[in-house]
């Protein structure tokens, strides 16, 4: 069995007001940074031995203090990038209300698709692939991404489809902990957070 760790990036200032999504020059804010070193306290003493990051910058700096604590490389994997949401990203959520696309993808996440981007499936897939690298027994590992990647991949180990995405709650910085085999696996903890 192999634990497994799934944390959220901290937070940013865009956070709740504009989809980001893959844009770049989005950087913690003073509260994501000390949402952080919280993270690393709640991850000092697990003896992970691999800690995988999103390539997004906001992922970077949160995984940064995390590797520096616990003696790691962050190692970038693209597996575990934000959805890709084409002509949605940087737009503001009020300019999204009235686009139809954008109440058919909160509505119908199994079959609807961002604009000129990817599907919640394709996303789902990326990070399943990585989890299946590590179903075998060893040192616990460390996967920071996003909030609506850890959610498909959340959802597949409840046994949930990726229409049952708002049942579950993925906050910044927080952490999600899995317990993998071969074939198999189980949710141990669902958004965990540690109040800087």
């Amino acid at each position: 069995m192999r634990q497994v760790f799934l944390v959220r990036h901290g937070s940013h200032d865009r956070l709740g007001r504009i989809l980001c999504g893959r844009m770049p020059g989005v950087s913690l804010s003073e509260t994501g940074r000390a949402e952080a070193d919280a993270l690393t306290r709640r991850l000092t003493g697990t003896g992970a031995g691999t800690l995988l990051a999103s390539p997004r910058e906001r992922v970077a700096e949160t995984a940064a203090p995390i590797a520096a604590a616990l003696g790691l490389m962050v190692e970038t994997e693209p597996d575990l990038d934000e959805i890709a949401f084409g002509g949605w990203t940087g737009r503001t959520f009020d300019a999204l209300a009235d686009d139809p696309l954008w109440t058919a993808w909160n509505t119908d996440r199994a079959t609807a698709r961002p604009p000129g981007g990817e599907s919640m499936a394709e996303a789902q897939a990326r990070i399943l692939r990585v989890l299946e690298r590590y179903v075998h027994d060893g040192a616990p590992v460390i996967l920071v991404s996003h909030g609506d990647v850890i959610r498909a991949a959340l959802l597949t180990i409840l046994g949930l489809g990726l229409d049952a995405y708002d049942r579950i709650v993925v906050d910044p910085a927080s952490c999600s902990e899995l317990a993998l085999w071969p074939g198999g696996g189980r949710v141990v903890s669902l958004n965990e957070r540690i109040v800087p």
